[in-house]
C-alpha cells in the first residue's frame, strides 16, 4: 500500500496496513510532520466527542495510543479530563452528560472536592478518565520511527505527490505503483482531487495555540470550561444544553464569535499549552491578533486565577467541514481520507482500521 502524507492520519494508516499484513511506502512532501499534527495539544480526546461514530472512534483510537505509545517511546504526560464548570447551566450539562450514554465511568466533583488548582469561581467539574496526552511535537517523530524500525514501513520525504490514479501514484521522484492507495492530504485542499473538497463543502480552520511558563503546580488531568460545551458536539446529546449557550451568549459574545474555547494541557517540563480560537476561510491569513489570545487568556484566568507568562504562540490550520470526517472511495483500491474536524489525533487510529476493512 501507499499512503500520501505522513502526519498522524498518514501514520495511522500505515500501521493499519501492516497489522493488515501489506508492505507500507509513506510519500511526504516535507522534511518532517510539519503541520495539524504537530501543532495542537496532543490530546486524545473521547468524552463530548460527537455520538456515536467520532466518540466511537475516539475511544478506539486511545486504546491504540495507549498500545502503541510504551513500544514507540512515547511519554503519556497525563490522563483524563476536568470539565470546569463556571455556571450553574454548565453544572446541568455536565451532570447529565455523566447519566447519559457516554458518560459511564465520568463523574462529578463538587466544589469541594475540586483540585487546588482552581480558582473560587469554578462550581464543580465533570471529570472523565477516558482521555491521554502525549506531546504531538515529539510524538509524530517518534511514531514515524517506530514504523519504520519496527515495522519495515518506508518512507519517501521531501517528494511532491503530482496526481493520484488507480495503482499509481506520480511524484516529483518518479512514479510508485501498488494496488492500494490511500491519499491523507491533511490541509492541502487543492492539489489532489480538489473536486472533492468542493463537493464535501470543505475549508479551513485557523486556530490560536499558546504554551505558558510552568506555573509551579500539576495537572491532574487535561481541562476544559464551558465555553467547551458548546463547540463539543458531544454536549448536545441528552443534555439542557440550551440554558447555558443563552447564558455564553449574553456574557461571552465575543468569545464565541471567534470560536473560542479552553483547552490546557501540560508537558513534562511544566509549561502548558493552551488554546484555542476557530476562524475558518479557504485561504486563512498567517496573522495572531493579540485580541484573541486575550480572549483565550482571560478564560483561563476565570478557571484558574493567575496568567503564568507566554513563552510560545503559534497557529495551526486544519480542514473543516459538515461532517468530522470523509472517506472517499475512488476506485477499487483508492481511498480519499481526510478528518475534517480537528479531531485527526482523537480518531485517526480508528479511521484507519476502517479503511483498511473497506478494501476488503
Amino acid at each position: 500500500m501507499i499512503v500520501v502524507g505522513a502526519g498522524i492520519l498518514g501514520l495511522a494508516h500505515a500501521l493499519a496496513a501492516r497489522r493488515a499484513g501489506l508492505s507500507v511506502l509513506v510519500i511526504e512532501r516535507d522534511a518532517q510532520a510539519n503541520g495539524a499534527s504537530i501543532r495542537n495539544f496532543g490530546f486524545v480526546t473521547v468524552t463530548g466527542q460527537g455520538f456515536p461514530d467520532t466518540w466511537r472512534r475516539a475511544a478506539r483510537s486511545r486504546d491504540v495510543w495507549a498500545e502503541v505509545a510504551p513500544a514507540a517511546g512515547i511519554s503519556l504526560h497525563h490522563e483524563g479530563l476536568l470539565m470546569a464548570c463556571r455556571r450553574p447551566e454548565a453544572v446541568a450539562v455536565a451532570a447529565a452528560f455523566c447519566a447519559g450514554p457516554m458518560g459511564a465511568g465520568c463523574s462529578m466533583l463538587p466544589q469541594s472536592r475540586l483540585p487546588p488548582i482552581f480558582g473560587p469561581g469554578v462550581l464543580a467539574a465533570l471529570h472523565s478518565p477516558h482521555e491521554l496526552r502525549v506531546e504531538s511535537r515529539e510524538a509524530i517523530a517518534q511514531l514515524a520511527a517506530w514504523l519504520e524500525a519496527a515495522h519495515g514501513v518506508r518512507f519517501q520525504r521531501r517528494t511532491a505527490v503530482r496526481c493520484v490514479a488507480e495503482g499509481i501514484v506520480e511524484t516529483t521522484a518518479g512514479s510508485f505503483r501498488a494496488p492500494r492507495i490511500v491519499v491523507c492530504p491533511g490541509p492541502d485542499l487543492t492539489t489532489l482531487f480538489p473536486e472533492v473538497f468542493a463537493a464535501r463543502r470543505t475549508t479551513l480552520c485557523k486556530l490560536h495555540m499558546l504554551r505558558l511558563a510552568d506555573p509551579g503546580w500539576q495537572l491532574p488531568a487535561a481541562v476544559m470550561s464551558d465555553l467547551g460545551m458548546v463547540r463539543y458536539l458531544g454536549y448536545r446529546h441528552q443534555t439542557p444544553l440550551a440554558p447555558l449557550r443563552a447564558r455564553l451568549e449574553a456574557e461571552q459574545a465575543e468569545a464565541l464569535d471567534h470560536g473560542v474555547h479552553l483547552i490546557v494541557v501540560q508537558g513534562l517540563d511544566g509549561s502548558l499549552v493552551v488554546g484555542d480560537s476557530h476562524h475558518y476561510a479557504a485561504t486563512p491569513d498567517p496573522f495572531q491578533p493579540g485580541f484573541v489570545d486575550d480572549i483565550i487568556l482571560a478564560e483561563f484566568a476565570a478557571v484558574f486565577g493567575h496568567v503564568p507568562p507566554v513563552i510560545e504562540r503559534w497557529v495551526g490550520v486544519y480542514p473543516s467541514g459538515p461532517q468530522d470526517t470523509f472517506t472517499e472511495h475512488l476506485g477499487p483500491g483508492l481511498r480519499l481520507v481526510s478528518v475534517t474536524s480537528g479531531t485527526g489525533a482523537s480518531t485517526g487510529f480508528a479511521i484507519a482500521e476502517e479503511t483498511m476493512e473497506s478494501f476488503r
